[in-house]
């Protein structure tokens, strides 16, 4: 049986105590790479290529590039076909034309999140059964109907164009 547990001091983690045949692993990989020149963790790995750099324009940059979206399959339970639609919907909408105002950019984001939270949290109300977790949505449906509101009333004297 092997054991590990973190261990903790005045400035957060300090390290990990592994106990059982780990800590010979540990030992082991620990002089390896003391007594001889450290390989490249990355070797064999290709990264993709940076992209170039953006030109400036107020056209929303996608965060989601390169992800695939969770489009509903056919033989999907009724609750994953709404739970992606909602997902889906969500990242979309979260594609804003960013202003290079981090308080404005920030808002304008977090309101879709909200949101999509609200709108998932609404089919966990659809087809939850556990208490504990249907009380939970109805929570994060009221927490995010009121963070929206205050949003957008910030936005209003705040996102001068």
């Amino acid at each position: 049986m092997v054991l590990a547990r973190w261990t903790f001091g005045s400035r957060g983690v300090v390290g990990l105590a592994v106990t059982g045949l780990a800590m010979l692993g540990f030992v082991a990989v620990a002089q390896a790479q003391t007594s001889a020149p450290a390989a490249n963790p990355h070797a064999g790995h290709t990264m993709p290529a940076a992209p170039a750099p953006a030109k400036a324009t107020n056209a929303p940059a996608n965060p989601h590039a390169g992800h695939t979206m969770a489009t509903a399959a056919a033989g999907d339970a009724a609750s994953v076909k709404e739970f992606k639609a909602v997902n889906d919907k969500m990242h979309k909408d979260m594609s804003i034309a960013f202003t290079g105002k981090t308080d404005v950019d920030f808002v304008r984001g977090m309101i879709p999140h909200h949101q999509g939270a609200i709108e998932m949290a609404e089919v966990q109300l659809k087809y939850g059964k556990d208490a504990k977790i249907r009380k939970l949505a109805k929570d994060i449906i009221k927490a995010q109907k009121s963070e929206i509101a205050m949003m957008k009333a910030w936005l209003v004297k705040n996102d001068k164009k």
